[in-house]
């Protein structure tokens, strides 16, 4: 009785695991879940955390062990989704931007996109000219700090805080200016929202970027936002499609596709390539659900759609949430009390910045504005410019950083001349997106081969180990039983694909499209025959011989081929007979 009791107990812990979320102020939210649990679960339970009720602009993001990011579907099981082992590591983020943040019905629903698009402006998504950007962060003190007081904020307090990935001392000057005489006397919701009605109106509010080519091989990054789809070169946007113009979205392994209708007579075709076909997927995917989010009015008219056509593999995918226009509506019916929002105290570079307090919520020193995101090594990965793609809050571009390109280098190194000054400094123009976006570091854990090992700039190998003169014994064997290690290593690793092999996958493929193409001829030649020669008396044979296309086709082409080939049957039959 006790075994089983015991075994009961642990096959019920086997189908628990640990959910880490990691919410918009950095604070962490753990559960424990059903291995079977759908992420509908989790979401809700993270929501009713949170006490939000407009939660149909969030979503919750994961990395795979690939480094590929996804949004959770809330319709399938999160273990089934997320490849990798448990404990699990989620983020919350927005995942449709409010169109107009002031019409959101609660407070505590700005406050979570005010904590968005600040990350955003910090990360380098949401690019500004310069007179934008010294009264965005202007906001973003007056809503952290409150009024300026001088016992409490010294001469250059300003730069005390990070909001972007670079600027120059002239901006803080400006930032600084505008907090002491502009913003005086706004409470923090005030900022907030003057924050976000600031942002709602720049060309990239909303933007999730994603790096990919285009056809002349030139690198562009593909975003979907409340108003469109959009495409952004250099320090400029080259097309903006509203969603009534895109009419089809398609990939087919690395092959993204934007078909859109400008005007009646005006059709396009936008190709761009993506890094990798699991990319690409995660592309078309978040354009089918920005799409079906912002452009219909009703969740009823969502269809699944196919990313390929109907003779090539592809996938299948249907948006399961509601639409903006539903969610506006559903919104306008909320009578609550307004719920409490503890808003966290940020730190600076230099310690604590006088603030609210957020009682339920500690964290250690941080280096921006924006609640530091990787809780292990942070000093050492915000100073060389990386954040993890795990903690990140979008796509970002897959490229290395040097360490002269780190946009979040020291301070000193920064100012050290009038050209690093300069380069660091928000331009006019709004500034390159591929200068601005944080990379995704990319772990690559090299293995150093024994056999290539190197003494005084010269090759070694295991040969020459062996037949060196005047070597020690123990100096032998060592060298002998490393070049052991690296034979085994050498043979450990797999064997790269042959030309044999790849050309028996092609003809595979090639057979299979061949057996796919004879099933649909056969099947639809028994259509043919039951069409023409059977009496089947069945509504939809009916319907079809009725038409006058089909009423043609019979008497002027089935008729006369079935008449030549009774002929040549009977000239055949009477040859062998002859014979």
């Amino acid at each position: 009785m006790l075994s089983r009791l015991m075994s009961s107990s642990i096959r019920s812990l086997d189908r628990e695991c640990n959910c880490t979320v990691r919410l918009l102020d950095d604070s962490e939210y753990t559960c424990t879940i059903q291995r079977d649990a759908k992420g509908q679960y989790l979401f809700d339970v993270i929501c009713h955390h949170l006490n939000l009720l407009e939660k149909d602009y969030f979503g919750i993001r994961y990395v795979d062990p690939d480094k590929q990011r996804h949004w959770l579907e809330f319709t399938k099981s999160i273990a089934k989704q997320i490849k990798s082992q448990p404990p699990f590591t989620m983020c919350l983020r927005v995942k449709f931007y409010p169109p107009d943040p002031a019409a959101l019905k609660e407070e505590i629903t700005r406050y979570l996109v005010f904590l968005q698009v600040k990350r955003d402006l910090y990360h380098g998504r949401l690019l500004c000219k310069t007179s934008d950007a010294a009264l965005l962060a202007a906001y973003i003190l007056q809503a952290e700090i409150g009024d300026h007081d001088p016992g409490k904020h010294p001469e250059g307090y300003s730069s005390k805080f990070q909001f972007f990935p670079k600027h120059s001392e002239k901006l803080e000057r400006r930032i600084a200016d505008i907090h002491k005489t502009e913003l005086i006397g706004q409470i923090p919701e005030i900022s907030e929202l003057n924050f976000l009605q600031k942002a709602q109106n720049l060309e990239t509010y909303g933007v999730d970027p994603h790096p990919c080519k285009d056809v002349s091989g030139n690198p562009a990054f593909l975003a979907f936002t409340p108003f469109g789809f959009t495409v952004l070169q250099g320090n400029r946007r080259v097309h903006l499609l509203n969603w009534e113009e895109v009419t089809k979205l398609k990939f087919e392994a690395k092959t993204f596709h934007v078909y859109a209708n400008q005007t009646e007579d005006k059709k396009i075709i936008l190709t761009f390539f993506a890094p990798t076909p699991e990319a690409c997927k995660h592309l078309w995917k978040c354009g089918v659900e920005n799409q079906a989010f912002y452009k219909l009015e009703k969740s009823s008219q969502v269809r699944t759609v196919s990313s390929s056509n109907l003779f090539f593999k592809g996938s299948r995918f249907r948006y399961s949430g509601k639409v903006a226009k539903e969610v506006m509506e559903q919104s306008a019916k909320i009578k609550r009390d307004p719920p409490e929002i503890h808003r966290c105290v940020f730190l600076s570079r230099a310690g604590m910045v006088p603030s609210r307090s957020c009682p339920s919520i500690t964290h250690g020193p941080r280096l921006t504005s924006v609640p530091r995101t990787r809780r292990r090594a942070v000093h050492i990965s915000i100073m060389e410019g990386l954040e993890s793609l795990r903690d990140s809050a979008h796509s970002t571009p897959v490229r290395s950083v040097s360490h002269g390109d780190s946009f979040m280098s020291s301070r000193g190194s920064m100012m050290d001349s009038s050209e690093a000054s300069t380069s660091a400094v928000i331009s006019d123009e709004a500034y390159s997106p591929s200068d601005s976006m944080l990379s995704t570091p990319v772990a690559e854990h090299g293995m150093e081969n024994p056999l290539n090992r190197h003494l005084n700039g010269a090759p070694r190998s295991v040969e020459d180990k062996e037949s060196e003169a005047g070597a020690s014994k123990e100096g032998q064997t060592a060298e002998f039983s490393s070049g052991r290690r690296a034979l085994r290593l050498v043979k450990s690793r797999p064997a790269p694909p042959s030309d044999a092999e790849e050309l028996n996958k092609f003809i595979l493929s090639v057979l299979r499209l061949f057996l796919v193409t004879i099933g649909l001829l056969f099947a639809l030649l028994l259509l043919l025959i039951m069409l023409t020669e059977s009496d089947l008396d069945i509504a939809f044979l009916r319907d079809i011989r009725k038409t006058p296309e089909f009423q043609q086709f019979h008497f002027e082409y089935f008729c006369p081929l079935r008449r030549w080939f009774a002929c040549k049957l009977r000239w055949m039959g009477g040859f062998l007979i002859s014979k």
